[in-house]
């Protein structure tokens, strides 16, 4: 009985629930937060490698750095953790960059390891779609994947 009320319900109201998902409020992406140990060496890799601008904070307080990473949206770098841990691959924010290999440059001026999908160090794989992409660890061991995506 509560099943034909639902479907008629639904009918009602748009013939579908994909109709009336897309009257809801949509959420976008405004920030990602890392926790980490050292805000100035974490600081350094995000905006002096990856050249990530920096942002005004609220904080003033020595212990946050706000980097713009797209057009409305930003990488919040929160200092206080206790250690390094591990991370997953998988787990990985991504930017784009115009050369995987002139980024490649900067992460030899930096002396920064990197390696492909796989863990081949020093490696680059390039995707089915011919897009290069290459991951690093910033200081507090966050994966990040660095591609030459156009989109």
């Amino acid at each position: 009985m509560n099943r034909i009320v639902l479907i008629l319900l639904v009918t009602a109201v748009g013939g579908t629930t994909s109709c009336a998902q897309t009257s809801a409020p949509k959420a976008h992406l405004n920030h990602t937060a890392i926790y980490v140990q050292d805000l100035a060496a974490s600081t350094f890799f995000y905006h002096t490698v990856l050249g990530l601008d920096t942002i005004a904070n609220p904080f003033h307080d020595g212990k946050h750095t706000w980097l713009r990473t797209g057009p409305g949206t930003a990488l919040h770098i929160i200092q206080g953790a206790p250690a390094r841990r591990e991370y997953y691959k998988n787990q990985h924010t991504c930017f784009s960059v115009a050369s995987v290999d002139a980024f490649i440059v900067l992460l030899k001026k930096y002396n920064l390891p990197w390696e492909d999908r796989d863990g081949k160090k020093q490696a680059v794989t390039t995707r089915v779609d011919g897009v290069k992409q290459l991951w690093v660890q910033d200081p507090d061991g966050y994966w990040v994947e660095v591609n030459d995506a156009r989109e």
